[in-house]
């Protein structure tokens, strides 16, 4: 039963390290995260200067029709826009709320499977 031991305990110094090299990971990951919402805030900013020509396409609309549909111009953009604010609100506040940990699942399972492991090595042989 020594060897059986000992191989428990090799699992589990073993599942410790790939444990380990797992948070490692992890944290890296999170690291180029960071990085890529660097780049999603520049993009944002790209963004945002198309939406200020939309805007400035929307004030040229309610130039071109202010002698004769300026408040349904005025009306029709002001719903356009905040329908696509709002709608687009939601959506992203939805993904933002069940985005999951970065590798929780994997990090929770190898705890799992080392405790586990621990657990078989201190059984007695009798069991």
């Amino acid at each position: 039963m020594a060897i059986l031991d000992s191989l428990g305990q090799l699992a589990a110094t073993f599942i410790g390290i790939v444990h380990t090299r797992l948070e490692l990971a992890s944290v890296e990951i999170e690291e180029e995260l960071g990085r890529f919402f660097s780049l999603l805030l520049w993009s944002l900013v790209a963004l945002f200067c198309a939406c200020f020509a939309l805007v400035l396409l929307a004030v040229l609309l309610i130039a071109v029709f202010w002698e004769s549909h300026r408040i349904i111009v005025v009306t029709g953009m002001i719903s356009v826009f905040s329908a696509a604010a709002l709608g687009l609100g939601f959506w992203l506040r939805a993904q933002f709320v069940k985005k999951p940990r970065l590798l929780s699942l994997t990090l929770s399972e190898l705890s799992k499977d080392a405790s586990a492991l621990h657990g078989n090595s201190s059984r007695s042989p009798i069991d």
